[in-house]
């Protein structure tokens, strides 16, 4: 599912949603291999997202009505471009919101203040 050098599948697992819609945001339209050399690149090769993790994710992302899909024909092949929809980019700020909040929460967990009490 991931290929990743430093992390767990599990660590990585409910991640892939926020990964991909704020990649998209960034980057605008893109086609899923595009997606996994962008995140493969920006991750100095510590995050390796493989095609059966990928395109299960689009497509559920696309079925919520998060993408919209595109198909555009590259010579004899076909590619399928993904950019946010509108409810797309609304759920790229709650995504990430809530993502940096539970990296907050495990901070406290991981590296919690000492009380003077």
């Amino acid at each position: 599912m991931y290929n990743c050098i430093m992390y767990s599948k599990q660590l990585l697992k409910g991640s892939l949603k926020t990964i991909i819609l704020t990649v998209l945001k960034e980057r605008g339209r893109m086609y899923g291999y595009e997606i996994t050399q962008h995140v493969k690149s920006i991750t100095e090769e510590g995050l390796v997202l493989t095609e059966g993790a990928l395109y299960p994710a689009l497509h559920k992302l696309e079925a919520e009505g998060f993408l919209l899909a595109e198909k555009e024909s590259i010579g004899r092949r076909v590619r399928k471009y993904y950019s946010l929809s509108e409810k797309g980019m609304e759920a790229v700020a709650e995504k990430v919101n809530e993502f940096d909040a539970f990296v907050q929460m495990m901070q406290l967990i991981l590296h919690p203040k000492t009380s003077k009490s």
